[in-house]
């Protein structure tokens, strides 16, 4: 089978490159993928092929972020290679922040089926469990209904692909409701790289407390320092403030406004982007995952990291993390998001039982193992055998 994987891919800096990542990892390792068309965006470095049978990947970096050309250059590439099946990596912003490349981009899957091309979307959120406030899509009133009318109609689109797979359960009831749909599977996020033997005992040197991913819109890390604040004020414990990751796209310059605004504080540490490679040694010394969000837009890709280094957690007891807790069974300390005073006590419950804290890193580990990426890329295969066998029952039925 040779499949094509439209997806950002490191070291892009696009949304959904480190899924995009260990998707093809595990992909080019299925003895039934004889080729991988990885239609990626365009980067000035070399794509990150540090994986085993990648010379399986042909790269073709066909698109860019808010480049009104990307629907084109991507249709033309299929059509000129022919895959006998594609896997979109997708949310609603994936190919551009501006609404014509966004828009034109999440239209394609409906197109390939037209013309006969096997497809199915991977689609990390939806617009019905998202708060377009809160995550800064809107400010609220008619900027919010055109942009829910909008997102609506998309997904109308999207729907018209073979299959359309989402992470949480949730979502699959959503939309067979609201839409009708019958081509909606569940298919889990699943765990990145696992740690055979991760090591669940303190690291020497001062506590970390880590939050990772892109800031500035619903992921605030000012709770995240004063809460530290408080703490070290409660606990004799030497902590450091650990905040790995980079500006959201949509709010450039706002770490660096947060570095300013707590230069006074002492032990804040500000990674900057981190490359694929270290994402271990991030996760391996600290000793929480602190999630600062205001809201949710699907399945936490930082959640499943941490299970799969054995990490305890803390997350604002709302939307998709809430779901992720009951439907795969990861445990952590809950908090208000709008409370500082919140969060510092979910932290110290952790930092200050050590035998607490590791029964919730346990139980992390076993659920992300549960769900590995060989797992997932395995059920998406099962899909696109499901969906040529369905084409080929019809076809013999319209000819006989």
């Amino acid at each position: 089978m040779k499949i094509a994987v439209v997806t950002s891919f490191p070291p892009s800096k696009v949304t959904l490159n480190e899924y995009g990542y260990h998707l093809v990892k595990n992909f080019v390792n299925k003895n039934d993928i004889t080729e991988l068309l990885l239609l990626t965006d365009k980067t000035k470095a070399p794509k990150q092929l540090d994986f085993d049978n990648s010379h399986k990947v042909k790269v073709n970096e066909c698109w860019s972020f808010n480049s009104y050309l990307s629907f084109f250059t991507i249709l033309k590439t299929i059509l000129k290679e022919r895959p006998d099946a594609v896997l979109f990596n997708l949310q609603f912003l994936k190919f551009g922040s501006k609404k014509i490349p966004a828009a034109m981009g999440l239209m394609l899957p409906m197109l390939l089926r037209l013309i006969g091309i096997s497809t199915i979307v991977l689609l990390h959120n939806i617009m019905e469990e998202v708060d377009l406030t809160k995550v800064g899509f809107s400010k609220g009133g008619l900027q919010k209904k055109i942009y829910s009318f909008i997102g609506t109609n998309l997904t109308k689109c999207l729907l018209k692909s073979d299959r359309v797979a989402v992470t949480i359960q949730k979502y699959v009831e959503t939309l067979n409701e609201k839409y009708k749909a019958a081509n909606v599977t569940l298919i889990p996020h699943g765990s990145f790289e696992m740690v055979k033997s991760p090591n669940f005992d303190l690291q020497p040197g001062p506590k970390k407390i880590m939050a990772f991913g892109k800031f500035g819109t619903y992921k605030k890390v000012e709770i995240m320092i004063e809460a530290a604040q408080q703490l070290r004020e409660r606990i004799n414990e030497e902590i450091e403030v650990v905040i790995a990751g980079t500006d959201s796209p949509n709010t450039p310059g706002y770490l660096d406004s947060v570095q300013k605004k707590y230069s006074h504080v002492k032990g804040v540490t500000f990674t900057g982007y981190v490359e694929e490679n270290d994402v271990e040694r991030i996760f391996t010394e600290s000793t929480v995952v602190v999630f600062p969000y205001t809201a949710t837009t699907g399945s936490s890709g930082v959640l499943h990291q941490a299970g799969s280094y054995g990490k305890a957690v803390v997350m604002p007891d709302l939307g998709d993390l809430a779901l992720l807790v009951e439907d795969e069974g990861y445990k952590g300390e809950f908090f208000n998001p709008t409370n500082s005073s919140s969060l510092s006590l979910a932290i110290e419950n952790i930092l200050v039982n050590d035998s607490y804290r590791k029964e919730l890193a346990v139980a992390n580990y076993k659920a992300a193992k549960a769900l590995s990426m060989e797992r997932i890329t395995e059920m998406y295969l099962e899909e696109f055998r499901n969906i040529e066998e369905v084409k080929f029952g019809k076809s013999l039925i319209s000819n006989i």
